[in-house]
């Protein structure tokens, strides 16, 4: 059996992706798994060891490209795929399974992909309320699964498999020492500061561990640099942080990921990776909703203290935050962080 995976192109959606490939590799071992993606996604598709291969998907994020995706999917005619399994609902994510004459196109309808994909779901969003959910039903025939409770149970979350080599290798890099024990801030978001917890509120927190003899190490891509450099020009502290976002490549923020003791984030793609590292993490939830795409871990604690979803993509706040995670202290993260991993020491000793 050999399977292509066209991949979706955001950190926390590839990472929920996993969940399907290790479903499909428990139903069929020998299943030969291919995820088309971003070329960024390898960084994560290499520690997952379900996927045979990682092929880069050339084309940008909502590009066309019509004849380009043609000559895509005549280039994938020789793999001969059994099937091609499509987790995006954009219409054009379709062509190239179908332009690669894959003769089983499974997918949701999305945007009215009928002929393209031949093996087609109609979602019913209330009977699969998670992402996770609705990845892992299209493992299974249509006419088994109709709902989440049709799934079998437990359902397999996400598993990053990082060697210690790595985690020693990035450490190195960036000349962190191990003599105090690291904890990992991931204060960015997309969409603007609306889905972030303040820098203010993440300074006054890095105080408190500071005092608890941890070192704080803060991860995330170039647009969150400035947010870095705000949270320990804030701290009383600001010696015993060290700002990495935009200064490592996807692999390396991985491995330093695994290397920290917990880890403090936003509803985020880094999130999602905290989360299969099986890392402690405390995620600050404002106006997304964890009823969507909550982190998938049992040593993860969401602090909300609104509930439904909001699209909001801007806050009332002059730094464009929501009230709803201004409103949630660096106390109360504190305690539930130092709770959590007291809880997770006491359980692995």
């Amino acid at each position: 059996m050999k399977t292509l995976i066209i991949g979706p192109s955001w950190v926390g959606d590839m990472m929920m992706s996993q969940s399907l490939y290790r479903t499909l590799k428990q139903l069929d071992s020998n299943n030969q798994i291919d995820v088309l993606a971003p070329a960024w996604c390898r960084a994560l598709l290499n520690k997952m060891p379900e996927v045979n291969q990682a092929i880069a998907m050339p084309l940008g994020h909502g590009e066309f490209a019509l004849a380009k995706r043609h000559e895509i999917g005549k280039s994938l005619r020789d793999s001969h795929y059994d099937q091609a399994i499509v987790l995006p609902n954009s219409f054009k994510s379709a062509l190239i399974p179908f332009f690669a004459k894959v003769s089983k196109r499974t997918g949701w309808k999305g945007e009215m992909r009928y002929g393209l994909l031949n093996d087609i779901r109609k979602l019913d969003k209330q009977a699969f309320p998670l992402m996770i959910e609705r990845y892992v039903a299209l493992a299974y025939p249509k006419d088994q699964i109709h709902s989440a409770s049709d799934l079998p149970q437990p359902l397999l979350w996400p598993k990053l498999n990082v060697e210690q080599d790595e985690i020693t290798q990035a450490l190195s890099t960036f000349t962190i020492a191990q003599d105090k024990p690291l904890i990992g801030f991931c204060p960015g978001a997309e969409f603007g500061p609306a889905k972030r917890w303040p820098d203010y509120h993440y300074a006054a927190l890095a105080d408190m561990l500071v005092q608890q003899h941890a070192k704080i190490i803060i991860l995330g891509s170039v647009k969150d640099r400035n947010v870095g450099e705000q949270i320990i020009a804030k701290m009383t502290h600001g010696d015993q942080c060290i700002n990495l976002a935009g200064q490592t490549q996807l692999e390396q923020a991985v491995s330093l990921i695994a290397a920290c003791k917990a880890i403090v984030t936003n509803d985020s793609g880094l999130m999602h990776v905290a989360a299969a590292l099986d890392r402690p993490l405390v995620a600050l939830y404002g106006p997304s909703s964890p009823d969507f795409t909550p982190p998938l871990s049992n040593k993860a604690e969401v602090i909300r203290l609104i509930t439904g979803y909001q699209r909001v993509r801007q806050g009332d706040a002059e730094q464009g935050y929501h009230q709803s995670l201004i409103d949630i202290k660096p106390d109360n993260v504190f305690e539930t962080l130092m709770k959590l991993i007291m809880r997770c020491e006491k359980s692995n000793g």
